[in-house]
């Protein structure tokens, strides 16, 4: 590729809005810094009060430990036994606390925190998105810039990622400040950020930065810069992340070897599970960023050949980073996840953003040829004849995001709606008749992995479970001692296999949540038609997957979808506690 010279207007102020043509005098618009975390913040706020929980790692890996540090009560998943030791306290240090003092401050409704920290997740993401959103101004011009944000806006990959509470979107958040920092020749800036990544998060992460890497010590020649910032990145955060992590197991930790150990080394590793075939991203892919995401997996050849045709000049290269190398932390992460048998949709946040960039270069890259073949004016700037072409593509690609979207709202977002509606539900004295100090067992079958937490349940309330078809090893409650996290706690595997020890009789069972499918079996009986013991409280609607044809359930078509698709009965039941009969007393 050739490096041409950074232009005047490309030298401007971070504030400036506008690139010249000098042969045109054409402006090129893109929005400024300030309107477009406007927007992020305004997309990102309406994805924490509307997004599901899509993945139950999210609910027990995170959502349920965080519960635990901030009100004594949740569920231990096996990765947080010390026996394994494979997640990091100090990441939910990072929620707990913000929640801890709104608790603290606002009082403590479990529900608002629960949405405080979404909101706060959901502003994070925002601020690393502008950041990330002014870097590529900076390098690749208005025009891949604009695009670029307007594929962070409307996805569905970003409205599902943004403010998830995970560390695959937290290692989003840091590809976003790596690649700012890159970006604006702040070195820095990206190999903090990617340790920050690789050691709290997730350490496979540190793939990201390897081109980062490779640039500032083989094209920049920097090694006693990098070798210091390496070592300042261990002293400040891996050594207190360490020293966190240790205290709460009671015993030396280090979450990010353990990690590698288990996923790398281990007999098993995580093939025991989520392992899918090879069109599983693919297909992912498609659904969460539709015709970007394929825009995106041709951005390095269709840059290469766009140059071969347009004068040697890809878009507007700030001439300092090769266009090859900027593609290559989405193409490394391709490489490394597309090719592993466990496959699941989270794997692919970090890279989320690098998408929308990717798309964006390629629409870019589009637009020059068009204007190359097409125009009949060739000294005007080339989005004068090809932006209706870019827009015709961008209207596409937000229609089938929002379809898509709201495909997701309207078809799985019921446990989020009616998990609230249990706090109105304990209060009112009709419905719930039970003394308010009793503990209460409210259990869940076929759908524990649709669990939001326990931040959506009363106080004295606690979930149960019941056996269903799953016989993998659910999670299990902490220990009531204070030193719980320091205890191994029995009946637990690394192997995924079923403990019984997790369930309760159905008969204990003050209430029951379950979806109302017409298939049934001997662990997954129909309770709502069991009216004898089982009483409605509450229901909504929920799609019923296989019933419903995949095109409709896939994306969210007015009219259509709701008279196309088949919806079940999502149900609290409340049991019905029949008084015995008293016995007589024999003379």
């Amino acid at each position: 590729m050739k490096r041409t010279s950074q232009t005047k207007d490309a030298r401007s102020s971070p504030t400036q809005t506008k690139e010249t043509s000098a042969k045109a005098g054409y402006s090129c618009w893109c929005p400024e810094t300030q309107t477009a975390i406007k927007l992020l913040i305004a997309a990102r706020f309406t994805a924490a009060l509307m997004s599901n929980i899509s993945d139950c790692d999210e609910t027990f890996n995170y959502w349920e430990p965080t519960h635990y540090l901030l009100y004594g009560k949740g569920f231990q998943t096996w990765e947080y036994s010390p026996t394994y030791a494979i997640r990091s306290y100090a990441y939910l240090f990072l929620h707990a606390i913000p929640g801890y003092i709104h608790s603290f401050v606002l009082g403590g409704n479990r529900l608002l925190v629960f949405f405080f920290v979404r909101c706060l997740l959901g502003f994070v993401c925002a601020f690393c998105e502008a950041l990330f959103y002014s870097g590529v101004r900076k390098t690749f011009g208005p025009n891949v810039a604009r695009w670029t944000l307007v594929f962070l806006l409307f996805s569905t990959g970003m409205f599902i990622s943004g403010t998830a509470y995970l560390p695959s979107s937290f290692s989003m958040y840091m590809t976003m400040i790596s690649m700012a920092g890159w970006y604006f020749d702040r070195c820095e800036i990206s190999i903090v950020a990617t340790a920050v990544s690789t050691f709290i998060s997730w350490p496979f992460a540190c793939i990201i930065g390897a081109p980062i890497a490779f640039d500032c010590l083989f094209l920049r020649g920097r090694w006693i810069f990098f070798i210091k910032w390496c070592l300042i990145s261990v002293l400040f955060v891996l050594v207190p992340q360490v020293a966190i992590d240790s205290y709460m197991y009671g015993k030396l930790v280090i979450a990010p070897l353990n990690i590698v150990t288990y996923n790398v080394f281990s007999e098993h590793g995580p093939d025991i599970y989520g392992v899918e075939p090879w069109m599983f991203y693919f297909h992912n892919g498609f659904l969460n960023f539709n015709v970007a995401f394929m825009m995106a997996l041709v951005a390095l050849p269709v840059a290469i050949v766009t140059s071969r045709i347009v004068s040697g000049k890809f878009v507007e290269d700030n001439g300092k980073l090769p266009v090859w190398l900027t593609m290559m932390p989405m193409y490394l992460w391709i490489l490394v996840f597309f090719t592993r048998p466990h496959k699941e949709e989270r794997f692919l946040f970090p890279i989320y953003p690098l998408f929308c960039l990717a798309a964006a270069v390629t629409l870019s890259c589009i637009q020059r040829v068009f204007h190359h073949f097409i125009s009949p004016h060739k000294k005007q700037h080339f989005t004068v004849s090809s932006d209706q072409l870019a827009i015709t593509i961008g209207v596409m690609f937000g229609l089938l995001s929002l379809s898509r979207t709201g495909a997701l709202y309207y078809g799985y977002h019921t446990p989020l709606d009616l998990y609230p509606e249990i706090l109105n539900m304990a209060a009112d004295p009709k419905v719930h008749t039970l003394p308010p100090d009793k503990p209460i067992n409210i259990c869940i079958g076929k759908e524990w992995y649709r669990f939001p937490s326990h931040f959506f349940l009363p106080e004295n309330w606690s979930l149960q479970y019941i056996q269903s078809e799953f016989r993998g090893q659910l999670p299990k409650h902490y220990d009531s001692s204070p030193d719980a996290t320091r205890l191994i706690p029995t009946e637990m595997n690394d192997l995924n296999k079923e403990e019984p020890s997790r369930y309760i009789d159905v008969k204990k069972c003050h209430y029951l949540i379950d979806l109302d499918l017409p298939q049934v079996s001997d662990r997954e009986p129909r309770y709502s038609q069991d009216t004898e013991n089982w009483q409605l409280v509450l229901t909504s609607p929920f799609l019923d997957v296989q019933m419903s044809p995949k095109l409709y359930r896939s994306f969210y078509i007015p009219f259509l979808s709701r008279r196309r698709n088949v919806f079940a009965n999502y149900n609290i039941l409340k049991t019905r506690r029949r008084k015995g009969k008293k016995k007589v007393a024999t003379p």
